[in-house]
């Protein structure tokens, strides 16, 4: 068995083959991840290619702390890994990319065939052992969860393509893929000019113009090369009109059958910089998920170019109250890559447990220098939700008025001994001029 990169993957260097390169930049003091192509294909004895893979993937894992907390880890890469268990197969089993890193963390595909169709099966296991990744983790050791990818079976000899974001969900696990070019069981080594689009494409199988790809049969030969005439990529961000409000969505998030968190509001990103974007968020287009605890709770909304985790978080004082603890923006763009920031040290919307908070007026949510969100018309309930409904509701314009209040006090009483002042100097010039009319 042999694995290589085909040649947008040599260009890369000598470390191309990882399955997965993520880059860690720092912009102005917070974390900031790129996701960068894979471009992998595994050989057998004959140096046959059986297996093509090309794609652009995150991972993000949600976990329990030992405080009962759940909290977000988005999953990097490094460049040096395994490929320990992978092969092409045999006659009772098709093709396996295994890709083993860091301190136990294994990503896996492998393949399966019938008489027309094929379908890969992918296994991750994560180490929350791993104090870099899960510093806290309440439960310790390795995890694994399992979905198919792709959805459904592809007919065999043809090429899978996906250029929109393709989300496999496993348990606390979301793998987000796009830009995916994917074949197992290649006829002779060779890629189809077949292709089969994934859901998200929104196109049944079609005869290709031929998969952008290439298949090297020896180290010194020449390539053969197939090129694209239709690449598609994400969907274009949308950007509001100036002054344009974005409009107000309705979440929630279930126990069971019950609602336990409880959301509404309208949400704009603002990011600037390099990579700068002001883009509405679509609630007709968005979906809730997240999870609900006795003292952290998870928002996760989530639409085709972007992804905002909210976490609160009850405070650890007598007061019990509860806050916005953490918040994680992922944006999705072809053009610069996948973006993501997070802050996991916020403390806004602080209210008094069993009570919602609201917010009528534009609040500015600052994640990092660079990443904000404004948030308009919000009413959120994380905790105690009873039967569906907020609870009454602590509006932020008290703040205002909390300040007001001292504020007007300590100018009456400014008032009142600039008051007394003026009253002793009157008095004391009256007894002044008393004095001078009996001389």
């Amino acid at each position: 068995m042999e694995i290589r990169c085909s040649v947008a993957g040599r260009l890369l260097g000598p470390l191309c083959c990882g399955l997965f390169l993520f880059v860690l930049l720092l912009l102005e003091g917070s974390a900031v991840f790129q996701a960068y192509a894979v471009d992998v294909e595994v050989r057998d004895d004959s140096n046959v290619t059986c297996l093509y893979a090309k794609w652009m993937m995150n991972l993000s894992i949600i976990y329990e702390s030992e405080l009962n907390e759940y909290k977000s880890t988005a999953l990097m890469l490094p460049d040096s890994v395994s490929y320990d268990g992978s092969s092409c197969g045999n006659e009772a089993s098709g093709p396996v990319l295994a890709i083993e890193f860091g301190e136990g963390h294994l990503w896996s595909i492998s393949f399966t065939k019938t008489e027309n169709t094929y379908q890969g099966s992918i296994s991750f296991t994560y180490n929350t052992n791993d104090t870099v990744l899960f510093p806290d983790a309440k439960r310790k050791g390795q995890i694994t969860t399992f979905a198919n990818y792709p959805s459904r079976p592809i007919e065999l000899d043809t090429v899978f393509i996906c250029h929109n974001v393709d989300s496999v969900e496993a348990d606390n696990v979301t793998q987000d893929l796009w830009n995916v070019t994917l074949q197992a069981f290649l006829n002779e080594g060779s890629l189809s000019n077949m292709m089969t689009q994934c859901d998200k494409d929104m196109a049944p199988s079609v005869p290709a113009a031929p998969v952008t790809a290439a298949i090297t049969t020896d180290a010194d030969s020449t390539n053969s090369t197939t090129e694209s005439n239709a690449i598609r990529t994400f969907p274009p961000l949308p950007t509001p009109e100036p002054g344009e409000k974005p409009a107000t969505g309705i979440y929630s998030v279930k126990n069971g059958t019950t609602d336990c968190l409880l959301a509404s509001m309208g949400l704009q990103l603002n990011i600037t910089g390099k990579y700068s974007l002001l883009m509405n968020i679509d609630p007709n287009t968005t979906t809730a998920s997240g999870h609900c605890g006795s003292t952290t709770a998870v928002l996760n909304l989530k639409d085709t170019n972007c992804e905002i985790d909210f976490l609160f978080a009850v405070r650890n004082t007598s007061s019990e109250r509860f806050y916005l603890k953490e918040m994680n923006i992922t944006v999705f763009d072809s053009t610069n890559g996948t973006q993501f920031s997070g802050n996991d040290n916020l403390s806004y919307w602080d209210t008094s447990l069993g009570n919602s908070y609201m917010c009528r007026k534009e609040e500015t949510l600052v994640v990092a220098p660079s990443y904000k969100v404004n948030v308009f018309d919000l009413k959120i309930q994380p905790f105690a939700v009873k039967e569906g409904q907020y609870s009454t509701a602590e509006d932020c314009s008290q703040d205002v008025d909390n300040f007001f209040v001292p504020i007007m006090v300590g100018a009456a009483l400014a008032g009142l001994v600039a008051l007394v002042l003026m009253a002793l100097f009157v008095g004391r010039q009256a007894r002044r001029n008393a004095g001078y009319e009996q001389l």
